[in-house]
């Protein structure tokens, strides 16, 4: 893919990750089986995926064993046919008050006490892979950094 094609499909991207989107995340569990969940992550400009959650979640737990994730998201409505997305990535949980401060918004004041709460954690996904999945029988466009 030439660097112009790149940089439009990443523009596409990240219009379908603009704000907090609705994802179902998948990871792995201690026993190697998968476990879905839906997500509001937002997306920075790097296409760095920011999630934050309960220390104690299994979906904490999950991560900190097996690093592997799977991201799906873009469909709004289930009878209209528009693109979506399916992002493989490694996520690695922060703890830190700087990372903490910096993904706090509004958007977390009815679930957290403040960026400070201690059960206040956050996951950052680095996508490795991301499918544009056009409507219909298309392939998708693939992104890789």
């Amino acid at each position: 893919m030439d660097k112009a094609s790149k940089e439009a499909l990443q523009r596409k991207i990240l219009a379908k990750l603009t704000g907090h989107t609705l994802c179902v995340l998948a990871t792995v569990t201690e026993d190697g089986k998968p476990w879905a969940r839906y997500v509001t992550p937002f997306a920075d400009e790097n296409l760095i995926l920011w999630l934050a959650t309960f220390a104690n979640s299994r979906k904490v737990g999950h991560i900190r064993k097996n690093p592997e994730v799977h991201l799906t998201t873009g469909v709004t409505d289930i009878q209209g046919t528009m693109p979506y997305l399916q992002v493989q990535g490694r996520a690695e949980i922060l703890t830190d008050q700087e990372t903490k401060k910096a993904v706090w918004s509004d958007f977390l004041a009815n679930i957290f006490t403040g960026p400070d709460d201690p059960n206040y954690v956050v996951a950052r996904i680095i996508p490795y892979r991301i499918e544009w999945q056009p409507s219909g029988n298309t392939p998708p466009e693939v992104w890789e950094p």
